[in-house]
Parts: C-alpha cells; structure tokens; sequence
C-alpha cells in the first residue's frame, strides 16, 4: 500500500513539472460567504474544457428552503466563456454546505465524482440517519469513484486524484496541471487544518495527508474549499501555495511532528461546535447532492437524529 501511495505521489510531482512547460488552467472561483465555501470553475483555454470542483446548494436552514443562486452564477460563468463541462468534483461529503452538482450536471452535463471511500461514509452516516434499503451504499449515487493515483483529463491538461483521508474517510485533492484542490485538508497558512472529529475522521492521518501534499513542487497553486478569516486579516482567501504551507501553516509547518499535532488538533476539536448544516448536508452529500424523494404529499424532509452526534 505504501508503495502505491508514494507512486500516486511520484506521478503528481511529475505532472506538475511536466505542467511548467505547457498551459496552466484557468480557476475561477465563487465564495459563498454564508458557508464559507469556495467553488471553482477549472478550465483548459486550448480546448474549452471544464470540471467544477465542490459547487454549493444555498440553503435557509431555519426556513427549510433552498435556491440555486450559487450554482446559477457558475452555470452564467460556463455558458459565457463558453466552456464544456466534463466534471464534477467532490473533494468529500460535505458537512458545511448542500452540494448543487445534480442541478449543475442537469444544466451543464459531466460526470459527477468523488473518492471511492464515500461507500465508508455512506454506510457510517446511513445508519445514523436510518437511511432504509432503498438508500444504496456502494457509490452509485455518483457517476465515477476516484481511486489514489486515478488519472483523469481535463481537455489537454492531465489529472490525478490524491486520497488525503483525515478529515473524512473519503477525502481527494485533485490535481489538475499545475493547481491542486485541497478540499477541507488545509486552510490558509494563518488559519492552520481541518477538524478531524467526525466519524471516521483520524487526526493522524490528516497529519500525514498533509505531509503527502506538502511533497509537492513549492510553487504548486493550492485551492482550498473554505476560508473564515484568521485573526487580524479583514479579507477572505482561499488560494495559497505549496511552499507558504510548508513553511507558514500555523498548525503544521516544517518542524511540527506528527504527535504534536494530534494532540493539538485532539484537543482543538474538543472545544469546536458541530456545524450549523452538518445534519442537512451529510445526508443530501452522501447521496452524490440528491435531495430526498418527495413523499405522498409532494413534499420533501429532511431526518434530524436526535442525541445522536
């Protein structure tokens, strides 16, 4: 096993020196604020094609109602620039925001994708939710399941998924040329790491995530999927590098070993809250960002499990 993970790595590193020499993608992003979530449109300029990474279903959780602002101004940014979509990316099940990707694939087409160890959180988070026969837990929701080292394209420009388990069981970051989509992994260097508390999350491993991602190239572009404001910065941002991780990640730069950071973030996390969307979300994630079948009445709901998490 440990040889197929450090040749998955050896492969990116690769790949993102081969992409020094050829044209990078365009990223463009879109910041939901109330969720604190980056979306981005990722793109080959010779060939027009796209993948759209970890796009956000607006959700009023207090009304129980949706709407598709955010996923309207990404489907507007395609169809301008006149971009084809061939992915859609989930970097895990998210616990902060409802995934728009069916709206978006309906719109837009692309296969939806994630990491093959959804299944492990299908079947954590089914029976947290009672989720019943009819709710299958082998990843059909999705339209392809990433394996570490996958390889992938994005018109010309070469991908591979990365399996960055720690914070979920299931979590990828996908490298497309030169950029990497880190999902929740890593925050900005001023800000530190992801909680690793949920079930199936393990801090150790998200240690050594990290560590793997911070093998690659100095100057590999980091796309991260949240960003709350550190503590004397007044702006938002969610793109950083490689290098400025290594060295100014507050949380686990070069000189943290892996024992200090557990304790750290064990005891981080013992002091942290459950997400607001947590209960909303998983369950609409872990099915590939479907909504629940309506009922005889027409209408949809969503389960709240009691004095359980």
């Amino acid at each position: 096993m440990e040889a197929i993970v450090e040749s998955a790595l050896n492969e990116a590193v690769a790949q993102i020196e081969r992409a020094k020499a050829a044209v990078s993608p365009v990223v463009h992003s879109f910041f939901d604020e109330p969720t604190n979530t980056a979306t981005y449109v990722v793109w080959d300029p010779a060939t027009r094609k796209a993948a759209i990474v970890d796009s956000v279903l607006n959700f009023d959780a207090a009304a129980g109602r949706t709407n598709t602002a955010s996923a309207d101004a990404v489907i507007a940014y395609v169809r301008e620039h006149g971009l084809s979509v061939d992915w859609l990316l989930e970097t895990h099940a998210h616990a902060d925001h409802l995934s728009a990707a069916p709206y978006l694939q309906k719109a837009l087409g692309g296969q939806l994708a994630i990491g093959r160890d959804i299944i492990r959180v299908q079947n954590v988070f089914g029976k947290i939710f009672n989720a019943g026969t009819d709710f299958e837990r082998d990843g059909s929701e999705f339209d392809h399941l990433f394996d570490d080292g996958d390889r992938f394209t994005i018109g010309d420009i070469e991908a591979i998924a990365l399996h960055v388990p720690g914070h979920t069981p299931a979590d990828m970051a996908y490298v497309i040329g030169d950029a990497v989509f880190t999902g929740d992994t890593l925050f900005m260097p001023d800000y530190g790491t992801a909680r690793a508390d949920f079930p199936g999350g393990d801090a150790r491993q998200l240690f050594r995530s990290i560590r793997r991602l911070m093998q690659l190239p100095d100057e590999t572009r980091l796309f991260l999927c949240h960003d709350y404001k550190a503590a004397g910065r007044d702006r938002y941002v969610w793109e950083t590098t490689v290098g400025a991780q290594r060295v100014g990640n507050v949380h686990v730069h070069e000189g943290v070993d892996e024992d200090n950071f557990v304790a750290m973030r064990t005891s981080r996390d013992a002091t942290l809250s459950m997400p607001k969307l947590i209960l909303p979300s998983v369950q609409v994630n872990m099915r590939g960002g479907h909504l629940p079948e309506p009922e005889v009445n027409g209408t949809r709901y969503l389960k709240i499990p009691l004095d359980t998490l």
